[in-house]
């Protein structure tokens, strides 16, 4: 990010009290750049996964006061910030494990960019792109989303985010049925940038299969070393139940 969107992005953030006391305070910075997505969904319940420091679950919050927010952590530095942010808060509840298809323990790819660590390796395209690579490796539990919490009891309409560098559709894939779900709204790549990652057109069929269209594309990333090369990608579900 340059100087000017990052001056731009502080001035958003000055203007809310509760996302300029959540930067004094934690030095957690809410997404702003998520605020238009966040208030077309208008959640009743956020499942943040991914939820790094809590930078998107701060713009849920900061919007939405009365919100449910579920958050998945694995990386303990990043969840304790996210707990300081949130602590007193009783409709947030943090989950310090990552999601996947199975239960289990696997390694986790701590990366000098701390919102790029991931359960996958880092590969030659997040470096050419980004200048991003692992510097450690954790062990973190991963479990299925519904194995953690009951998808059915959540107030709706519910948002499901996701974040997690790669492993989109093993998050996906670990979830029987997305009927509990409004929207889903996921980053997703054009280009390889971790080892064995998938890309927006496996998600997006895999989406177009249990239901799910592509409503709109936000904040796009476009690197010297790829062109267009992520995006945010909300989609919604098929049916007006």
């Amino acid at each position: 990010m340059t100087i000017a969107p990052k001056l731009l992005k502080m001035a958003q953030l000055m203007k809310r009290p509760f996302f300029a006391s959540t930067v004094l305070r934690h030095r957690v910075a809410a997404t702003v750049e998520h605020l238009e997505a966040i208030s077309f969904c208008a959640p009743a319940t956020l499942i943040d996964v991914g939820a790094n420091k809590g930078q998107f679950s701060t713009a849920v919050r900061g919007l939405l006061p009365e919100a449910v927010i579920h958050a998945f952590e694995p990386l303990p530095v990043a969840a304790d910030r996210f707990a300081s942010v949130f602590r007193g808060d009783p409709l947030v509840h943090l989950h310090r494990f990552a999601i996947g298809a199975e239960n289990g323990t696997s390694t986790f790819f701590v990366a000098d960019r701390e919102d790029s660590s991931s359960l996958l390796k880092p590969g030659k395209g997040q470096q050419d792109a980004y200048g991003v690579s692992a510097k450690e490796q954790i062990k973190v539990e991963v479990r299925p989303l519904g194995s953690v919490i009951d998808l059915t009891a959540l107030p709706s309409p519910v948002l499901l985010k996701i974040d997690v560098q790669g492993t989109e559709l093993d998050v996906l894939k670990g979830i029987e049925s997305l009927d509990p779900f409004d929207f889903i709204y996921v980053e997703l790549s054009f280009v390889v940038l971790y080892e064995g990652q998938c890309l927006f057109e496996e998600v997006r069929a895999h989406l177009a299969g249990r239901g799910f269209s592509l409503r709109g594309v936000f904040n796009q990333s476009v690197t010297s070393a790829f062109g267009p090369t992520q995006a945010d990608c909300l989609f919604v579900r098929d049916d007006d139940r």
